[in-house]
């Protein structure tokens, strides 16, 4: 422990963010640098306790009392090799993680939380300008071929892990560039592509092979594939969307948010194509979460007029509830980036039909404001409040209401693939019912966060690490995987 009195000396202090007037302006990345000084204070508070719950809370299980410790006594390169012991992407999951770490550090329980994403994501950046990060160039080579589908956090994670144990790893992308969510989910302004493409580019100089533009099933034979391969590991996203199939969801002006992102993103990347455009447009985005969260920032940053966000679930409180006890994930009112830039926000929403004045073009919703009782069985059940409804003229809404599986048709459909009741792949041990092939990630386990994603990358590899050695544990334990 750093400085005994840390946690009571200082207080939980971010680097401070362009004003809101300035940043909308652009889609870079807006949180300014701090200083070394703030980063020791911080790093100060952590209470190295006892039993650190932020291990558990975090998929990955990082080792965030040693990195903080190292930070404090500003040996930088000691903390970046307890960062990358466990973590493949610190730049990712320090930019676009909800810190789940947070939720469950011991200080949270009467304070502010240990500011662990900053800390972790400039321990990398540290890394990266010092040097210290290299390409993961194996020992030897095995001699084995793993082809990997989807370039998203779990495909890469994979990739990194096989590939530093020595194994020839080809991933395949649909899209015309490699990152899976990590390109086109997630806007610039809160993961720049610079960032992104400097991993890659380390990935490559390890001999990790991309093949993008390359629809598996469609341009490649799914069975040929599995044959010409020593594993096959499905890494691709949840993609299929859920929709909101009600009246009038066929006029214009209603759109799915992963396309509306999608497309900016491609834009603001340089291509030349048309996009949707919200300038001087009266937004409506559907759904709470962090994708809804995006279109808010990349409307207003594409010059909306006005951009309301409606929640069917209740409002959160501002603190824990008494049902939802420290350490778990606190289920409290959350503020992003993008909200400050501007946006009006409502909760126990529920949408009844689309508008149009012309019969084409969308010209508002109907909605109605519901509440959540309490059954005797401990369920909720939702009713919908007499004479609540009212209409929100709008030009364009953006569902942003999640995934709800994988999509497989043009895929592996013709392979005999075992699923889950939720459509997700069904597998034991990371291996599906199909030879060779094994699943990680969403497509597996359903909608989920980055830092999961990693971690099931990490995990799968493992797996085939195993069965392409034919060993029950072929992993140098002497070595973690993340260092050199």
């Amino acid at each position: 422990m750093g400085q005994v009195d840390g946690f009571r000396k200082y207080d939980r202090t971010l680097p401070d963010k362009e004003t809101v007037e300035t940043r909308v302006q652009h889609f870079n990345e807006f949180v300014k640098e701090g200083t070394t000084t703030l980063l020791e204070q911080q790093s100060a508070r952590c209470m190295d306790c006892g039993i650190p719950f932020c291990h558990s809370a975090c998929p990955l299980g990082n080792l965030i009392p040693d990195f903080n410790e190292a930070v404090y006594r500003e040996d930088w390169k000691k903390a970046y090799e307890f960062l990358i012991a466990t973590n493949n992407f610190p730049e990712f999951t320090g930019r676009i993680c909800p810190a789940p770490c947070e939720g469950s550090c011991v200080l949270g329980i009467n304070s502010d939380a240990v500011a662990i994403e900053y800390i972790e994501k400039s321990i990398i950046e540290m890394a990266f300008n010092s040097g210290w990060v290299k390409p993961k160039i194996p020992e030897q080579e095995t001699g084995k071929n793993v082809a990997i589908i989807g370039s998203g956090p779990t495909g890469l994670a994979c990739a990194d892990q096989l590939r530093f144990m020595g194994h020839a790893i080809t991933i395949y992308e649909r899209a015309d560039r490699a990152g899976g969510l990590l390109r086109y989910g997630i806007p610039d302004f809160k993961l720049g592509k610079q960032i992104l493409d400097r991993r890659l580019s380390l990935m490559k100089k390890a001999e990790i092979k991309f093949q993008t533009s390359t629809n598996i099933g469609i341009d490649i034979d799914p069975a040929i594939l599995i044959k010409n391969n020593d594993a096959v590991v499905l890494c691709g996203g949840s993609t299929v969307a859920r929709d909101l199939n009600i009246e009038g969801r066929s006029y214009k002006g209603i759109h799915l948010a992963m396309d509306f992102l999608t497309g900016i993103n491609k834009q603001v990347a340089g291509d030349s194509l048309i996009t949707i455009d919200c300038k001087d447009k009266n937004i409506l985005v559907i759904g709470g979460g962090d994708t809804g969260s995006d279109c808010i920032g990349t409307s207003n940053r594409l010059g909306a007029k006005s951009v309301t966000q409606i929640e069917l679930l209740s409002k959160p409180p501002a603190v824990r509830s008494a049902d939802n006890p420290w350490p778990n994930w606190p289920m409290v009112l959350r503020t992003s980036s993008s909200h400050e830039e501007g946006t009006e926000r409502e909760w126990c929403i529920s949408t009844k039909r689309f508008l149009s004045a012309d019969g084409i073009n969308l010209s508002g919703v109907e909605i109605v404001k519901v509440r959540w009782e309490k059954e005797a069985t401990g369920r909720y059940q939702m009713q919908e409040i007499p004479q609540s409804s009212r209409i929100i003229k709008c030009d364009l809404v953006f569902l942003a209401i999640g995934f709800i599986h994988p999509l497989l048709d043009g895929q592996f459909s013709a392979l005999d693939i075992q699923l889950d009741q939720r459509k997700n792949i069904k597998t034991a041990d990371y291996q599906t019912s199909v030879s060779k092939l094994f699943a990680a990630g969403d497509m597996r386990i359903g909608q989920s966060i980055v830092v999961r994603a990693i971690d099931e990358g990490r995990k799968v590899a493992e797996k085939v690490h195993h069965f392409l050695c034919n060993k029950k544990d072929a992993i140098n334990r002497e070595k973690p995987f993340g260092l050199l």
